[in-house]
């Protein structure tokens, strides 16, 4: 059963790639960005209930949740420096 799981796994980490080229082609890649992680949070909370996980997140200990919110803070930071670096304004600053 893993290699099922396995083998699907691989095939939507393909899919994500090819399907966000296809809707970034028309589309501000930092509204794509924000669109894309709305839903994977969504994902994200509704796989917690359906495993039956969120018994456990007023047991998760404050060291850990001091360093899962920093690391969303330096994934907000990579994600606000590609925007930066993308920016029209910032192009015609470097030229």
């Amino acid at each position: 059963m893993w290699l099922l799981y396995a083998v699907g796994s691989a095939l939507f980490a393909g899919l994500t790639s090819i399907l966000a080229k296809c809707g970034i082609r028309k589309t501000d890649s930092t509204v794509a960005t924000a669109i894309r992680t709305i839903i994977v949070l969504i994902f994200a909370w509704v796989m917690v209930f359906v495993v039956g996980s969120q018994g456990t997140i007023a047991s998760i200990p404050a060291r850990s949740l001091v360093f899962l919110g920093l690391s969303g803070l330096a994934t907000g930071a990579s994600w606000l420096g590609q925007s930066i670096r993308s920016c029209p304004s910032t192009r015609a600053a470097r030229s």
